[in-house]
């Protein structure tokens, strides 16, 4: 590895249906060439699709609870001695109807700039990551999170045909999906993705990261199938406390996991694929490399 001349860190802030994240990362810049490494990571379970998909906009608690996040990331960005970042929302504040009234307050209160991004936008920027070469290959990223699953088909680093359905973790443990979304769903997979030979599929989101721990399978290898759906079947008959406790799940993540793995499941099934790559990225890593692209 060439020696860097100049290293400075970049934060990436995710604003989703089930969580929050703060990723900050270490930028090294060598001349024109850069590369980047996690630094660290902060989750904060605020659950603010659980408001915008049943109640139509954020509540006042939940609100409260974000700009606590905002003011608290925005000091860890300060201790860090972050050189610029980037704050991105997705469906559940694309969802509200003061979704625009809660990111102005953010930006008086924390002084902190959070864009309302599109699922197609959010498929893009996952996608966009160094570590696929698609040149030799047809890839199809499933990206399932809390109130958006986003599918996208790239070839030749060029993305074909991408899609966002209002399918996610967090809507099915409410009950807001309908047959006529599933259907939508199912008929745009079986026209774009299920007559397309030699597909690689790569699993995103941080259900199928836990799930792909829980599995047992080596890190760096493919996932099964079928591992996939034994897994599944045995949360399922867990109760809930020995999730938290024998698993070591976090609450938030208890009742959207079998859910959320049910929506891979239906998607594999209509690929009729044997395995999957599980590469650990998300929408924070994919911003990294947007602000890495603007040095």
């Amino acid at each position: 590895m060439k020696d860097f001349n100049k290293v400075i860190k970049y934060a990436t802030i995710d604003i989703g249906s089930n969580a929050i994240r703060l990723l900050i990362s270490n930028i090294y810049i060598n001349n024109s060439e850069h590369f980047s490494t996690k630094n660290s990571l902060v989750r904060v379970p605020i659950r603010l699709g659980q408001d915008a998909f049943k109640n139509g906009k954020i509540s006042k608690k939940n609100i409260q609870r974000l700009l606590d996040s905002m003011k608290s990331f925005k000091l860890l960005m300060k201790v860090h001695d972050v050189n610029k970042y980037l704050a991105y929302a997705t469906s559940a504040l694309r969802s509200s109807s003061n979704g625009k009234k809660i990111i102005d307050l953010v930006e008086k209160k924390c002084n902190i700039k959070i864009e309302i991004i599109s699922g197609q936008k959010e498929a893009k920027l996952i996608t966009n990551n160094p570590s696929f070469s698609t040149k030799s290959k047809t890839f199809c990223f499933i990206d399932v999170g809390g109130g958006s699953t986003e599918l996208t088909l790239i070839n030749n680093n060029k993305i074909i045909n991408s899609k966002s359905f209002k399918i996610g973790g967090v809507r099915l443990i409410n009950n807001l999906v309908n047959k006529s979304t599933w259907d939508k769903f199912e008929n745009w997979i079986l026209n774009n993705l299920s007559n397309k030979k030699n597909i690689e599929v790569v699993a995103l989101g941080g259900n199928i990261n836990k799930i792909f721990k829980l599995s047992g399978n080596k890190i760096g290898k493919p996932l099964s199938i079928k591992l996939i759906d034994s897994t599944i079947n045995d949360l399922e008959k867990m109760s809930f406390f020995n999730k938290m406790v024998t698993l070591k799940l976090n609450p938030d993540r208890v009742d959207v996991i079998v859910p959320a793995g049910k929506i891979y499941q239906f998607v594999l099934n209509k690929l009729d694929v044997k395995e999957i790559t599980v590469p650990k990225i998300g929408l924070a890593d994919g911003m990294v490399h947007e602000l890495i692209n603007e040095l």
